[in-house]
């Protein structure tokens, strides 16, 4: 529905304004998490430890001297520098989560508890507090006590024996451990107010990197279990689905595409490839086949494509309702076209 703009009333305030948020956070989890509360209106105080402050400050200076991890993470926040390790920063935290709804921490194992700002003591003088922690591997277990870096978490996920080409494995290029961990963290912290709201009690939240990749490890998990083998590393294709991923057209130029069922499969054969007797043919007449032959499949429809450059394969492809995509750069996501026209791009104030 479409409003018009005498008609709307003034501008609602953000859904999550009059909260309160204290964060002992650093890196990315965290960060993450309380970012998104803030974009929502809630008022975030980030303590950081003196000096250095939060150490993800120091990961590069390409954004005007500034990290690009913490612009990325901090937007929206308030900061305070306090040393947990004396008597006066450890009684100025506790009087800033005194009047907070929300607690959110990701010290190292165990450093909370040491310093008072554990769930059972903060909650026991507060049981409306929501309360969460997120951490590497969680509470309780023989990796409790383990550093928990991004890479080493998807190594641990398995994401690593999923990922790459068939001769070495890849890590992915951001940072997917700590993000599905603050995902959770953040949708777990709403759903918490949600149920205060009703009921008045507030909540004891933990927050694993190990247990969130995990989840979102599923489809490969399932495959192995019951397909008696994980699902090879097949780079930018698609381990269980073909033809789905980069194919090479005319002048060296390459187009992405995607099929999802027997129907586009002959569709593309027909309106794309031109050979609809190749949808029929018994070594890719199902998905199952496709995949067993991958790599015929991809000879027989790159033969094709390197007759055609990249536009026309692209013109074919959408007049045939079969999804496909360019290769962007960063610069390409900068300015894509969809993101401009749905205007999507905010200027952000830094110190810089």
């Amino acid at each position: 529905m479409t409003e018009h703009a005498a008609s709307r009333p003034s501008r609602l305030p953000l859904p999550l304004a009059g909260t309160t948020v204290v964060s002992l956070e650093q890196a990315v989890a965290a960060p993450f998490a309380t970012r998104q509360l803030a974009d929502l209106g809630a008022r975030v105080i980030k303590v950081e430890r003196p000096g250095a402050g939060d150490f993800a400050r120091g990961y590069d200076e390409t954004v005007r001297g500034m990290s690009s991890h913490f612009v990325w993470l901090n937007r929206g926040k308030e900061s305070i520098a306090l040393d947990l390790k004396s008597e006066a920063g450890r009684a100025a935290v506790h009087r800033l989560v005194d009047t907070a709804d929300v607690f959110v921490q990701n010290l190292a194992p165990g450093a909370a508890e040491r310093l008072g700002l554990g769930a059972e003591v903060l909650r026991a003088a507060r049981p409306e507090l929501v309360h969460c922690s997120i951490s590497g591997y969680g509470a309780g277990g023989p990796y409790t006590t383990r550093k928990a870096y991004d890479l080493l978490v998807q190594c641990e996920a398995g994401l690593l024996s999923v990922t790459g080409t068939p001769d070495q494995p890849a890590k992915v290029g951001i940072s997917v451990a700590d993000i599905a961990a603050g995902m959770y963290a953040y949708s777990g912290i709403l759903t918490a107010l949600l149920r205060r709201g009703r009921t008045g009690d507030g909540a004891t939240l933990e927050v694993s990197m190990l247990e969130a990749l995990a989840e979102w490890m599923g489809f490969p998990m399932y495959y192995a279990e019951y397909g008696g083998a994980s699902p090879t590393r097949s780079g930018a294709s698609h381990a269980a689905i073909a033809p789905y991923g980069p194919f090479h057209c005319a002048d060296g130029d390459q187009v992405f595409l995607g099929i999802q069922n027997e129907r586009e499969w002959a569709v593309f054969c027909s309106d794309v490839l031109g050979d609809p007797a190749l949808a029929a043919d018994a070594e890719f007449a199902t998905n199952t086949h496709r995949v067993a032959h991958r790599d015929h499949l991809t000879e027989r429809i790159e033969a094709r494509f390197a007759t055609l450059p990249v536009g026309e394969v692209e013109r074919r492809l959408e007049a045939a309702g079969i999804a496909n995509a360019r290769l962007r750069d960063l610069a390409g996501l900068v300015g894509h076209p969809q993101l401009r026209a749905r205007d999507r791009w905010r200027e952000v104030d830094t110190p810089v």
